[in-house]
């Protein structure tokens, strides 16, 4: 699986994530890489299928670096496995401290298929390692997705 975003640069492969003990989605491995929840839905599927990536790495800027600057409309495309290109346009997007990660919005169930793109934002704490904030950017299907290519 393969995710594309030309407006800021993305084309990045997409790895298996899951969560760990406490629940929380694991990001991705490689800096440049996003990540795909695979124990949700699927991109294309009815529902929110979720997509993470880093923002930065310890000395440069990571796959979802640019997430940021996204406007409503931005094209996203979602290539499967099997060749099926879906394609999804940016709606909008939020921001939130991870203490209060809006999880229930996050993963809700939606009647159409939808996407979320999730990195980290907000200032980096440099004596925990980690940003105090989530980037959330909403995409819904475009309409004639799920193409092959």
């Amino acid at each position: 699986m393969r995710i594309s975003i030309p407006s800021i640069g993305v084309d990045s492969t997409l790895e298996s994530l899951g969560v760990d003990r406490s629940g929380r989605l694991v990001p991705p491995h490689d800096w440049d890489a996003a990540g795909w929840y695979a124990g949700g839905v699927v991109p294309g599927a009815v529902g929110g299928a979720i997509i993470a990536g880093h923002v930065d790495s310890p000395t440069a800027p990571a796959v979802f670096a640019r997430l940021g600057e996204l406007p409503p409309g931005a094209a996203v495309t979602v290539t499967m496995e099997d060749g099926t290109a879906v394609s999804f346009s940016i709606t909008g997007s939020t921001q939130s401290s991870k203490s209060e990660f809006p999880t229930a919005d996050v993963y809700r169930n939606v009647p159409v298929p939808a996407l979320r793109l999730i990195t980290c934002t907000g200032t980096f704490d440099a004596t925990i390692g980690h940003y105090t904030d989530n980037l959330i950017v909403y995409a819904e299907l475009d309409s004639g997705a799920g193409e092959s290519r």
